[in-house]
């Protein structure tokens, strides 16, 4: 909270620019950026500098959206074991998805996959799942041939929540057996294999949640999206409505409710609502974004040009095209910069840096008319 809290104030330090027309003179402070991946205020570069790297991963094929759930259950073990579980449930999501594709019964090929975990629900309640994206498609084995999956559909949801559902509790025992799991307050009598074994039971003839959405319009679109997730936390800044010192408010979605009334406000003291927050720190060096299959790191250059040498296509194009990058209101804030000047247009020079916690010698001027503060 700390780094959040200094976010683009003093105690970062930063520095003071001035316009070089002498006629004007606009001068401007800018104060330094945390980068703390969980501060609404510093991902939209970071988005757009991810977006940038996977460009030339795209493939001329429709995208599908799918998404794996961990029940309430299991949510609420990993609230006490993030590291190990959100672990287990990449391993489980991402194992589902390239052994059905896998199967010639289904698509019978090899997939890509880039899989984005999300821990919140709107409400910032406790929510992990992960979203995927993936191509419409994926190399044969005999690596001669690119296997088109179906207009509109990509894998059966059942089929996929089933296995889901065996490999992920397999995890679970496997890692309970392996003393990687922790348990506490109402708890804590899950420490206990048998016990353990009884709370897992019920989940085994539960339906796991998996959703597939319908394919993309077209992979450029696909890119635009897939940036907001992987760089969105659990609450964007133009989510906030108002505080008044002891409570905050903000806006949720209900997900289970269509039209104009799924959209609500919800009011919650100063302290909840930073509890809530906190809930989706992810630990330390775990990571958020992942990729798989086809997009694995270690093969992602080759596998993406026999995709598209066995599509008959070449590389990518550079994505020019703005419309794309704005096809949806952006959640997080970019970075603020000043190239230019706000009043005469001119260039903006640097004319001073001051270091943490420093007061800087030159002060702003006032702004013009003619800029726009946002006071939502």
């Amino acid at each position: 909270m700390s780094a959040i809290e200094d976010c683009r104030t003093a105690a970062l330090g930063g520095h003071v620019a001035r316009c070089e027309n002498e006629g004007c003179g606009f001068t401007s402070i800018a104060y330094n950026s945390c980068r703390n991946r969980h501060c609404p205020k510093c991902q939209g570069a970071l988005a757009r500098d991810w977006m940038a790297a996977r460009e030339a991963d795209l493939l001329p094929v429709p995208y599908f959206h799918v998404v794996f759930t961990l029940p309430a259950e299991i949510g609420d073990i990993a609230y006490q074991n993030k590291a190990v579980i959100y672990d287990l449930l990449f391993k489980a999501s991402s194992e589902t998805m390239l052994t059905i594709a896998a199967d010639p019964k289904h698509l019978g090929a090899r997939i890509g996959i880039t899989a984005v975990l999300h821990t919140w629900g709107s409400a910032m309640t406790h929510h992990p799942h992960v979203h995927m994206i993936v191509p419409g498609g994926g190399i044969a084995p005999g690596e001669d041939r690119w296997i088109a999956a179906r207009p509109n559909f990509f894998l059966p949801v059942r089929v996929l929540s089933r296995l889901f559902r065996r490999l992920m509790l397999e995890k679970l025992v496997a890692a309970h057996a392996a003393n990687q799991l922790k348990f506490f307050s109402t708890h804590a009598a899950l420490a206990d294999a048998g016990r353990f074994a009884e709370f897992l039971a019920p989940l085994k003839n539960k339906r796991w949640f998996v959703y597939a959405k319908q394919p993309f319009a077209g992979p450029r679109a696909v890119l635009a999206y897939l940036s907001r997730y992987t760089h969105r936390v659990a609450i964007s800044n133009s989510r906030l409505v108002k505080t008044d010192g002891k409570t905050v408010t903000f806006r949720v979605k209900n997900y289970r409710v269509d039209g104009i009334t799924r959209y609500t406000m919800m009011t919650l003291d100063i302290a909840e609502f930073i509890r809530r927050f906190l809930l989706h720190v992810l630990p330390k060096g775990q990571h958020r974004i992942r990729h798989y299959g086809l997009f694995a790191n270690g093969t992602r250059v080759d596998d993406i040009a026999l995709a598209r040498k066995l599509l008959g296509v070449t590389a990518a194009a550079p994505m020019h095209d703005q419309q794309a990058i704005d096809a949806e209101p952006a959640t997080t804030e970019p970075e603020p910069h000043t190239p230019t000047c706000p009043c005469c247009g001119s260039k903006m020079r640097i004319i001073e840096v001051f270091q943490r916690g420093q007061t800087p010698r030159h002060k702003a001027s006032p702004r013009p008319p003619s800029i726009r503060i946002d006071t939502s």
